[in-house]
């Protein structure tokens, strides 16, 4: 009888604690807000979710010095490794294990278009940093975006090269795979035949090739007057290498994708001398936001914020505050909120959400020089 009743007692206890333990958890778990986010920390484009996570992070660090709705925001990061499939993967456990209440992701349109569907599902807003494929937003009403969308990146980068540069034959580069190449492509073609110039060549590779001699032969037996690029740097790196090695001299230009400091790596620095590529903010801009952005950014990284950086500090900060003014946490609301964001002072510039839920919002074209990415001009949408 006695070891009956010591076993009741421990059984007893044990309960209590087990009880006061998960008081204990719950008590945490209402004192935040939980964030997602998914980002190609490794792969083939590994700066740009670097970069990404690195700005969102420091959007994290400001909001919690005052606090988001009484609380704390957490945010819950996962590696998509540059994989669509991966991406799926990490959604739906950011969805439905730890029970976010939004997501930021992705800086890649492919892999954006892979974790979108399912957020939309889920009635989980969803904003993109940096995905300026036209399909992302058209997913569903869930789906967001801060940057702006190809079709205008197409139209800044045509109107670059009719006007500024003063070439009107140009030969097109296209990763075939890539979402956000192709439809940079298709975009650019279409302006630029309209404005009077001529696609005198078009080639094609896939991402992760090695060898691009064979296309640029054939690109530079058109006699080209430049070359479009609508890649990501680590193709565009060794394009402009084997370009120069093959007698190749005229222009290239291209697209945000251009931008990270390991696209001038080696002999690239020489390569790609005097080529252009257009993107979401100069950090030669003197303007107090960016300036002040700039300053907080090196301070923590100990190096110069690029513009996913920039981009993933604007998408944390809008979400932010659409969770504040919606006074909740419910999908619904934060995403009626940012429908409605009007002439938002982000440092990439002033933002304003249209019914498309695209950002409406300039661009800049810069020219490297010396490995150096110096700020050309700003084209207003």
């Amino acid at each position: 009888m006695k070891n009956f009743y010591k076993s009741v007692f421990l059984s007893v206890l044990i309960l209590s604690v087990s009880v006061i333990f998960s008081s204990c958890n719950k008590t945490d778990s209402s004192k935040e807000i939980l964030i997602g986010e998914y980002a190609s920390l490794t792969g083939s484009e590994a700066t740009f979710g670097q970069s990404e996570h690195n700005g969102l992070m420091l959007a994290v660090e400001e909001i919690n010095k005052q606090g988001l709705l009484g609380k704390q925001v957490k945010l819950i990061t996962e590696d998509n490794q540059g994989k669509p499939s991966e991406t799926q993967t990490v959604v739906q456990k950011l969805i439905n294990r730890d029970k976010v209440v939004a997501i930021i992701g992705e800086v890649a349109s492919s892999r954006s278009k892979a974790g979108a569907p399912i957020c939309q599902a889920a009635k989980i807003p969803m904003i993109t940093p940096a995905s300026t494929n036209p399909e992302v937003t058209t997913i569903g009403d869930y789906i967001f975006r801060v940057c702006f969308i190809d079709p205008f990146q197409a139209s800044v980068m045509s109107k670059f090269a009719i006007n500024s540069m003063k070439v009107k034959r140009v030969a097109l580069l296209i990763d075939q795979k890539n979402a956000y190449s192709t439809g940079l492509a298709d975009n650019f073609r279409k302006v630029f035949t309209v404005m009077g110039g001529d696609i005198v060549e078009e080639q094609k590779y896939s991402a992760g090739d090695k060898d691009f001699k064979a296309q640029l032969t054939s690109i530079k037996a058109k006699n080209p007057e430049a070359i479009f690029i609508p890649g990501y740097y680590t193709d565009v790196n060794l394009i402009s290498i084997q370009a120069r090695e093959i007698g190749l001299t005229c222009p290239l230009f291209g697209s945000d994708g251009w931008e990270s400091e390991k696209l001038t790596e080696g002999k690239a620095k020489d390569a790609l001398e005097g080529s252009f590529f257009s993107t979401h903010v100069s950090a030669d801009d003197p303007s107090p936001n960016i300036q002040n952005f700039i300053k907080k950014y090196q301070e923590k990284y100990k190096s110069k914020p690029d513009a996913m950086a920039f981009l993933g500090y604007d998408a944390g900060m809008i979400l932010f505050d659409a969770i504040k003014k919606a006074n909740s946490t419910e999908g619904e609301k934060i995403k009626n909120e940012l429908a409605r964001v009007k002439d938002y002072p982000g440092v990439t510039g002033v933002i304003t959400i249209n019914e498309q839920r695209n950002a409406i919002k300039p661009a800049v074209v810069m020219e490297i020089k010396g490995g150096n990415f110096v700020y050309k001009e700003t084209i207003a949408p």
